[in-house]
């Protein structure tokens, strides 16, 4: 995205809320195989989602690696349009074969979705050049590797997405049907997209999918996923800017280095994802699943608007940078103010999103392709969470 001037005096103002140790441009490298742990075990009484991605990310599978980039917020606000509004966890393993550069990389389970984001971006489509694949070493890391919540009530799930069958030759590797199995106790599905129509590949995938309790789809090496701009775009972007800018964060020395690694996360979403990509993460956070993503660990505004915490219980080395030498009452009033303003924000994207999502709705109707990526996502999730008591309406989807 090329960024307009106010976008980045907006950046640069929000590096004021991190502490002054902290360098203000992107001062952790994030990288796609760096597992991430970035927020603490939150109770809720809402129900939950947890879903893995596992990619096939050779080169032929460039297609749908960009689709996935594209689209990960759309999938996010999909899910969060359930009548209960759940609480979503997402996460990733990207699989080759052995002789590529790598032959999993993971990115964990975590409702911080930006810092998920900010690594998904890394992935480039590359090696590769023949079949099979390590399809097998995928779904074990993504069934045995991952976070998986032991809550029989939660909505889990996998889809495996690639192009290429998986390499039964292995000696020294847990075969699909063997980690499979591991999956149905565990009470997770296992969905299969199968990219192009490789007829090994349709073999493979029907199997996979058989076996792990899910559904099989084809769709085109580009994933035929709803790629439509909309005139809101744009001011939803500012508005998220400005939103951010409202987020102030207390707490000990290394909880400051996790709120300051998802701001680095969420800088690099704004310098290089699209203007629509941008827009799909502000439909998300205005969502009370996406809120959570939003607001990250120990955001003071809210902590103190909502009566979590009270503001002289805080110690003085533990406030924000910014907060620190101010006398109490000049603290309170700042956060107000801040508060105040994210509430009028808020009410402002509210508004925004559900104009947006209207023209989408319009343009999708005119489109009548209900083979999309888009549309076989939503059907799948629709059918499977009902089980787990998340109702869709049927006009949910999200693009």
């Amino acid at each position: 995205m090329k960024l307009t001037s106010l976008t980045l005096s907006i950046i640069a103002a929000s590096t004021l809320l991190l502490p002054a140790t902290f360098p203000t441009a992107f001062a952790t490298s994030i990288v796609p195989n760096t597992v991430v742990h970035v927020d603490k075990q939150q109770h809720t009484d809402r129900p939950k989602i947890e879903l893995v991605f596992v990619l096939d990310t050779t080169g032929s599978m460039s297609g749908l690696i960009d689709t996935a980039k594209e689209k990960i917020w759309s999938i996010a606000s999909t899910m969060a349009s359930a009548q209960t509004s759940p609480d979503i966890k997402i996460g990733f393993v990207a699989f080759r074969d052995r002789g590529d550069n790598y032959v999993t990389q993971r990115i964990s389970l975590s409702r911080d979705l930006d810092t998920m984001y900010a690594q998904l971006m890394d992935f480039k489509a590359n090696g590769g050049g023949d079949t099979p694949e390590s399809v097998n070493q995928g779904l074990y890391d993504a069934v045995n590797r991952m976070s998986w919540s032991h809550d029989a009530n939660t909505y889990k799930v996998i889809f495996l997405v690639g192009d290429a069958p998986a390499h039964m030759d292995y000696q020294d590797d847990v075969k699909f049907p063997e980690t499979l199995a591991v999956a149905k106790r565990k009470g997770i599905i296992v969905n299969t997209i199968q990219a192009g129509q490789d007829p090994a590949t349709t073999t493979t995938w029907q199997q996979i999918s058989h076996l792990g309790g899910g559904g099989y789809f084809q769709v085109g090496a580009s994933g035929n996923a709803v790629a439509i701009s909309t005139p809101y775009d744009q001011q939803m972007v500012e508005l998220s800017l400005r939103l951010d800018q409202t987020k102030l964060y207390y707490g000990n020395k290394e909880e400051k280095k996790k709120q300051h690694d998802k701001h680095s996360a969420t800088s690099k979403l704004y310098k290089e994802a699209s203007e629509e990509s941008l827009a799909r993460r502000a439909t998300f956070n205005s969502s009370k699943s996406g809120k959570a993503n939003f607001l990250g660990e120990g955001e003071l505004v809210e902590a103190i608007s909502k009566g979590d915490i009270e503001l002289d219980s805080i110690a003085t080395e533990d406030l924000p940078k910014s907060l620190q030498a101010l006398p109490v009452a000049k603290q309170k009033e700042i956060l107000q103010e801040k508060a105040s303003k994210r509430d009028q924000l808020e009410k402002e994207m509210t508004v925004l999103a559900e104009k947006r999502n209207q023209y989408l709705k319009e343009e999708v109707k005119k489109s009548k392709d209900s083979s999309s990526f888009d549309s076989k996502m939503f059907d799948t999730i629709k059918d499977q969470a009902a089980s787990k008591g998340l109702i869709y309406d049927a006009d949910s989807a999200k693009y």
